[in-house]
């Protein structure tokens, strides 16, 4: 049924929640729709597809290619990753362990979040990335969930390591510490999204770890993480900076005094030594690039507000 949607609509998808008993809902990327029984979008919920078990149960099949215990680790973080970088959130019965997450059993939601690589995405953003002289500087993506940071840092990631020669920039070795397999979008340890060609990815690893076997033993020049926020996080990111190597990466929230409430991000603003931070929003759909602030100064620099979509 969603295959026969029209392109327009199809292509707006970013979430699919399929919740047992309860209507489908397509999440666009202008609104919440409903998926018709007949086909289609339904203009109310009596009107919706509703999930049945064995929707619920073949799906959970697909995603797991027919043994969801081999998918137990993953479980335990309540998602699995798709070849592609696609997530998908479940959400049932959680059994424990030693006060841990052990797994999770008779599942009841599913949300797939539909991941799309937008080559390009930083043409509007990238040369205020780099310094007078071609040096990168020290950036954190700033954004509400589903406003674009993984799709913007992708992109920024692949042309720091392709090079952009109208700037004049060479390129870099980029070290990639993907957690949640959504920023290459690895099968197999292998990127399947573009990265650029002096990428290295560390797929499926914790960031903190992962960010000192990067530094230890692929001398990157930047290094790349999504979602920092945990104490561990931020440590590993301060060794990082004070090794000389550069800094990428994304944080939940919706502007910089937001971030300064969490008491593990509130440290690394302290230090003064983010240098950009770029603010998204949806002002003008998904990717709208709000701001883009001096880290010094704390000035917003000039003619950005609402240039770019990714």
């Amino acid at each position: 049924m969603i295959l026969q949607l029209p392109p327009d609509i199809f292509t707006a998808i970013e979430e699919i929640r399929v919740r047992h008993g309860r209507p489908l809902i397509l999440g666009l990327n202008h609104k919440d729709a409903f998926l018709h029984r007949q086909g289609g979008l339904a203009d109310r919920p009596s009107q919706a597809y509703v999930v049945s078990d064995d929707d619920l149960r073949r799906t959970t099949q697909l995603i797991s290619n027919s043994s969801i215990y081999a998918l137990e680790e993953e479980l335990k973080n309540g998602y699995i990753t798709l070849a592609g970088g696609h997530r998908v959130g479940i959400t049932g019965k959680v059994v424990t362990e030693k006060g841990g997450v052990k797994t999770m059993k008779y599942i009841s939601g599913i949300n797939i979040r539909v991941s799309r690589q937008v080559l390009g995405a930083a043409d509007g953003v990238i040369k205020h990335l780099l310094s007078p002289k071609g040096m990168v500087y020290h950036t954190m993506l700033i954004s509400p969930p589903r406003c674009g940071k993984t799709t913007l840092l992708r992109d920024i990631v692949r042309q720091l390591s392709n090079g952009i020669p109208s700037l004049g920039f060479g390129g870099i070795n980029v070290g990639v510490v993907d957690e949640r397999s959504e920023i290459a979008g690895c099968y197999q340890g292998v990127p399947q999204l573009d990265v650029g060609i002096r990428t290295d990815v560390l797929d499926a690893c914790p960031k903190a770890a992962g960010m000192m076997m990067l530094l230890r033993s692929m001398s990157p020049g930047l290094i790349a993480t999504d979602e920092i926020g945990r104490s561990e996080d931020v440590a590993a990111v301060e060794e990082v900076l004070n090794a000389g190597i550069k800094v990428l990466t994304t944080a939940h929230g919706s502007s910089i005094e937001e971030l300064k409430r969490r008491p593990a991000l509130s440290r690394l603003l302290s230090l003064g030594l983010i240098e950009r931070y770029v603010i998204l929003g949806r002002s003008r759909g998904v990717g709208t690039v709000e701001q883009v602030i001096d880290g010094i100064s704390r000035r917003t620099l000039e003619g950005l507000r609402g240039v770019k979509r990714c």
